[in-house]
This record gives C-alpha cells, structure tokens and sequence, in this order.
C-alpha cells in the first residue's frame, strides 16, 4: 500500500510540474493568435475570441528593423556550425584521454573537470577584450567561436569511452584496422546515442544564449532571434504582446524539432552516459 500510495505521490508531484513549464508555453502560444485589444484584456482568456494568424505574417513579413527571418537564419547558423565544431573537438579530445597514452593525462583530466566549475561570467569579459582587439566584434567568428569546444563535453564523453568495450577495438585491430579507422568505424557509431546528447545540449545552450550576442553585435542583420525578440520587446512591439508572442513562438520551434528528431537517442545517452 505504501509503496503505491508513495508512485501516485510521484505522478501527481510530476503533473504539477509538468504544468507548472507547460502553463506558460500554453499561454504564448494562446496570445500570439489573439488581437492586441484582447491580449491586453484583464485575466487568462486561453481560446482567443477572435482568432487570427495577422500576428505570424507581420513577424515573418519583416523589414529593414525587424529582419526576423535573417535573425532565425543567424541562430540556426551560429548554433549549427558551433555544435559541429564541438562534436569534433570534443570526441577526438575525450576519445584521446580515454583511450591513447597522452602526457599528463590525469593532469589534463583535473583541469577538464575543475573548469567546470567555472562560472561563464568570470570569463566573459576576458573573451570580448580579447574578440575585440582581434577587431571580431559583429562578425559570426565572434558568436561561433566562444564556443567552439566545452569541458562539458569533454568530461561526457569520456566517461562513455572509459566504459566502452576494449574487445570491439582490439578485435578491429586484429581485423587491420587502424586508431583513426577504429574511431569513426567502431567508437562513433556506437557512441552515437551520447553524441546526440551532447549536440542536443551544445545546440540549445547556443541557440538560446542571450547576453553574449547581445553585447558581441550591434548591427541588425548580425542579431540572433534572442536578441532580436528583447529589442522588440523594448522598441515596435512594447504595444502589441501577441506579435511578440508570436515571434516568440516561431523562435522556439527549431529547438522543439531538434528534440522531438533526436528524444530516443537523447534519452538512451543520458542513460549511457550516467548523467542523474
């Protein structure tokens, strides 16, 4: 008995706070079909009385303020490459202290780990001194390249590699195969679950970084839709709430399609990769 009253105490624990991230997400999206005389109507009305889709072709329309479509391009560009970028710097780095003899090994893991706890703010001023003497401000090296690789990542996956069967590579070998091709031939495949997991991560911090873009670029066409959506939010749209919602709705539909694409492989790595 108590161990099923103790499961419907979960569930119901997990309903309220599943409503408690869906309520508001429920909400935008209720408001960016409404008109702005009944968005600014007193109290939640979820049905819109009159339903109308005027909000989405003004936002996606554009002009020379309000670029939206460049700025979605910009994010999904800036997010993409830099994933990229992270996927190979931090496989071949975590697959080189798992597996082959590098100096200073334990060193190196130490300093991996011990960056972690380093909070990005202490970093941030460093790095946008050193972007603008380097004359990057404004340019797409300046949002790519802050985060070209992560500890993060690095300490995710080689904690799979550790764990990683030595048999399969040592049966590869014999097979003539060499480090590189038991790599990417045997490791990678394999991996592809936690490597999903880490893309799904590096994806959603970058697309949905705020403060440093903003700071970074000051032209129009070089902001990313986070920054695009706060300058609206301050400037044309300050008096329409559901052409800002629905600006907000159509920014958050890439990361919802990257997470329904990748929700198996995203859950088998967090389970492989230990993370709680």
């Amino acid at each position: 008995m108590q161990s099923k009253g103790f499961k419907v105490f979960i569930i119901i624990i997990a309903i309220i706070v599943g409503l408690i991230f869906i309520v508001p997400i429920l909400w935008m999206l209720a408001t960016s079909f409404k008109t702005d005389q009944e968005a600014f109507t007193a109290g939640i009305k979820w049905i819109p009385k009159v339903f109308t889709l005027e909000n989405y072709q003004y936002s996606l329309a554009g002009n020379s303020d309000t670029p939206v479509i460049q700025w979605m391009g910009n994010s999904l560009f800036v997010g993409i490459v830099g994933t990229l970028i992270v996927l190979f710097v931090d496989t071949l780095a975590a697959y080189g202290l798992a597996r082959l003899d590098v100096p200073f090994k334990k060193l190196l893991i130490s300093i991996f780990i011990g960056s972690l706890t380093i909070p990005w703010v202490i970093t941030f001023l460093p790095l946008y001194m050193e972007f603008n003497k380097l004359g990057l401000l404004d340019t797409y090296a300046v949002l790519i390249l802050p985060y070209s690789a992560n500890a993060f990542g690095v300490f995710l996956l080689y904690q799979y590699f550790r764990g990683f069967p030595k048999e399969l590579e040592e049966a590869a070998f014999l097979d003539g195969a060499n480090k590189w091709q038991v790599f990417v031939k045997v490791v990678l495949p394999a991996a592809r679950p936690v490597i999903w997991t880490l893309a799904i991560f590096t994806f959603m911090g970058i697309y949905n970084d705020f403060l440093w873009p903003l700071v970074t670029t000051n032209s129009p066409e070089m902001r990313t839709i986070t920054t695009g959506i706060a300058i609206m939010q301050q400037g044309s749209f300050v008096s329409s709430p559901g052409r800002l919602m629905a600006l907000t709705s159509i920014a958050t539909i890439p990361a919802v399609l990257l997470f329904i694409i990748g929700q198996r492989s995203f859950i088998k790595g967090v389970t492989q990769s230990g993370i709680k």
